[in-house]
């Protein structure tokens, strides 16, 4: 076993054998901006070798960004997180003015798969009031629940405030 006396013991004897005079007059005769290969000719074998399988290590396994995980795993889990989902802005919205409610009931599940493929977890339905529905009940309104209710790609559902369409339009989490 070698002991640290040894290698302190080694190492004198490898400076003793060094010749002075060329540790005196090492100069470096490099240029200011030599490049990248000048520097690596100047180095010595091993030193090579262990960049070199360094580099090919990283090229093959790739590095993990440990914080960019982390992040990505705090929003999977706030998009999990029903409260947050309730709260947060819709990403997408649909406006079935002037639809029929045939028209209305095709496009919005068209909608709906289209943000469901783009992994959108909140939208918002726009279908007004039925202000302007001919006879006396509104169309597109409980139509638009009757989609909710019947289609398994929708969850949670709730009217937004006053300022973003109130009764008028309808945000659906998308499950």
């Amino acid at each position: 076993m070698t002991t640290f006396g040894d290698i302190l013991s080694q190492w004198d004897q490898i400076q003793h054998t060094k010749p002075a005079s060329k540790k005196q007059t090492q100069v470096s005769h490099k240029k200011a901006n030599a490049s990248f290969m000048e520097q690596e000719e100047t180095k010595l074998p091993e030193e090579k070798n262990t960049r070199e399988a360094m580099t090919a290590w990283l090229n093959r396994y790739g590095t993990v960004d440990k914080d960019k995980l982390v992040q990505e795993h705090a929003l999977q889990q706030k998009m999990n997180d029903r409260e947050y989902l309730r709260t947060m802005k819709p990403e997408a919205t649909i406006d079935l003015h002037g639809l029929t409610r045939d028209e209305a009931w095709n496009r919005l599940d068209a909608f709906v798969g289209d943000c469901k493929r783009r992994g959108l977890k909140k939208i918002l339905v726009i279908h007004g009031k039925g202000n302007h529905s001919h006879g006396t009940d509104p169309v597109l309104g409980p139509m638009v629940r009757l989609f909710i209710e019947k289609d398994s790609r929708m969850g949670s559902s709730g009217h937004p405030d006053r300022n973003n369409g109130g009764t008028g339009a309808t945000w659906v989490i998308i499950k």
